[in-house]
C-alpha cells in the first residue's frame, strides 16, 4: 500500500500545474473519492494546517496525508511522490528551455495553461469558502456559519485597505489576526 501512497502522490505532483492550491481538486478526488484515505473534514483540516504551517503548500498536504495513513514512513514516502515529479520536470526543463523558450508551440501551450490555473483555484477558493460559512444542522437545513464569515470579510478588508494604501500586507499578520478573531469569536 506503500507503493500506491506512493503512485497517487506521483500523479497528484505530476498532473498538477499552478502549485500546491491547483492540486486541492485533484487531491480531494484521490484522496477521498477514490481511495476514502481521509474525510472531506480531514481534507480540510489538512488544507489548513498545510497553509499556516512553514513549508511548500503541496509537501505538506503529502506529509500530513502520508503520516495520516502509514506514520513516518507514509510520510517520507508520500512527500516523495508529491515532489519527484517536479524534479524531474525541472531538470528537462532547465536542460531543454534554451533551446525552446521562443518556440510558438511552447508559448501558446503555457498560455493556454495559465487560465486553467486560475479556475483550478478560483474553484478551491470558492469551494473552501462555501464548504466553511455553512454547516447542516440535525434537521439537514443549511445553517450560515457567520463567525467564519465575519473572519474572512475583516481579514479581506484589512488585506484591501493595506493594499489601497500600497502598503505590503504580510500573510503572517493576516494568519494571526484570523487566529484572535476565531478565539474570541468561537469563544463566545
Amino acid at each position: 500500500m506503500l507503493f500506491l501512497l506512493f503512485i497517487v502522490f506521483f500523479q497528484i505532483g505530476l498532473f498538477t500545474f499552478g502549485g500546491g492550491y491547483a492540486m486541492i481538486p485533484m487531491m480531494e478526488d484521490m484522496l477521498v473519492h477514490q481511495y476514502g484515505w481521509v474525510s472531506e473534514e480531514q481534507l480540510l483540516n489538512f488544507i489548513a494546517v498545510s497553509e499556516s504551517t512553514p513549508g511548500p503548500f503541496a509537501i505538506n498536504m503529502a506529509t500530513f496525508v502520508g503520516t495520516s495513513q502509514y506514520g513516518f514512513l507514509g510520510a517520507v514516502v508520500a512527500t516523495l511522490g508529491v515532489v519527484l515529479p517536479s524534479y524531474i520536470i525541472i531538470l528537462i526543463v532547465a536542460k531543454l528551455f534554451a533551446n525552446f523558450s521562443e518556440n510558438k508551440y511552447v508559448k501558446s501551450a503555457l498560455s493556454g495553461i495559465r487560465p486553467v490555473v486560475i479556475g483550478l483555484i478560483a474553484t478551491v477558493g470558492i469551494n473552501l469558502l462555501i464548504s466553511n460559512i455553512t454547516s447542516l444542522n440535525a434537521n439537514n437545513e443549511v445553517i450560515l456559519e457567520w463567525k467564519y464569515l465575519l473572519i474572512v470579510a475583516i481579514c479581506f478588508g484589512i488585506n484591501l485597505v493595506f493594499k489601497k494604501l500600497n502598503k505590503k500586507m504580510s500573510p503572517i499578520f493576516l494568519i494571526l489576526i484570523a487566529a484572535c478573531l476565531g478565539l474570541v469569536l468561537y469563544s463566545i
